[in-house]
């Protein structure tokens, strides 16, 4: 039987993942902004709240800002109340792992399922169906999110709810610091003389290539901070995770370092919306010569 999918969140992520469920099952979207769900009117239904668009839903996916926002939205929201008996709610934003597990606590209340799914990839991923997704949850669960799951990428059964996002976070410290790592190469490179566009061709192959050095890289040699993953969104993710780590008394000195730089360029640099490669950008303006 094919799945009626509520998809909550069709932004830069949210959008192209509902279009391509679309093509497979009946879909409804919302979004805070209604341009963005509008633009998915040629393939879906549009509703005109969240509950709306979860009621009678047998699968619900969130792809929402942060925590507080899903938290807000899928429980005093009515989403989750609103879909289907037994249905299964999927969270593939990146939130902090309790707040997954404050969720699945009250769809279980509720007679529904709840699994954490947060992804990776960017909006490239999104577009092209090649995401990582940490998936949280019941062996059962995730088997029956598989089906859904594999039509936007490849997901992996990390344990327990809050194991995806616990995953995720650990995928991000990696993005934030290779980020990082690339940018600050690249400006000593450029201050001794070499092209960044032949460098960056250079690296390929050796031990410093990476997907960052690939999609990141390639931005900042083009100085194009189009956002596929916005600067906002990594410091986010940076903050949970060193609060995590807060948690298990956990020091992680490179993290603390680079979540400084995403949080001056963020608030005091105008980088919130800019793409997370704009570190190089923050690397530039705070040189004093």
């Amino acid at each position: 039987m094919t799945s009626k999918i509520a998809f909550i969140g069709t932004g830069l992520m949210g959008g192209p993942m509902a279009r391509h469920l679309a093509q497979h099952h009946p879909v409804s979207v919302w979004n805070r902004s209604p341009e963005k769900s509008l633009a998915l009117a040629d393939v879906a239904r549009v509703a005109v709240s969240p509950s709306d668009a979860a009621r009678g839903a047998d699968v619900v996916i969130s792809m929402l800002i942060d925590g507080p926002v899903t938290e807000k939205t899928l429980k005093d929201g009515g989403v989750i109340a609103a879909a289907a008996d037994g249905a299964l709610v999927i969270d593939m934003a990146s939130v902090e792992p309790d707040c997954d597990r404050r969720l699945a606590a009250h769809a279980d209340s509720l007679g529904k399922r709840l699994i954490d799914a947060p992804v990776s990839g960017g909006v490239k991923g999104a577009e092209e169906k090649t995401l990582s997704i940490f998936v949280g949850g019941s062996e059962d669960d995730f088997a029956d999110a598989l089906p859904v799951l594999s039509r936007l990428g490849r997901p992996t059964h990390m344990g327990a709810v809050g194991a995806g996002q616990t995953a995720k976070l650990a995928n991000q410290l990696i993005v934030g610091i290779t980020i990082g790592a690339v940018a600050e190469a690249f400006a000593l490179a450029r201050a001794g003389g070499c092209d960044l566009a032949t460098l960056r061709e250079a690296l390929r192959g050796g031990f410093a290539d990476s997907r960052i050095l690939d999609l990141h890289g390639s931005r900042m040699v083009r100085g194009d901070y189009t956002p596929g993953g916005r600067s906002v969104a990594q410091l986010k993710d940076l903050d949970n995770a060193l609060a995590l780590a807060g948690e298990q008394a956990l020091s992680l000195p490179l993290s603390e370092s680079v979540r400084a730089s995403f949080r001056d360029l963020v608030k005091n640099r105008d980088g919130a919306e800019l793409d997370h490669a704009a570190y190089y950008l923050w690397l530039q303006a705070i040189q004093k010569r």
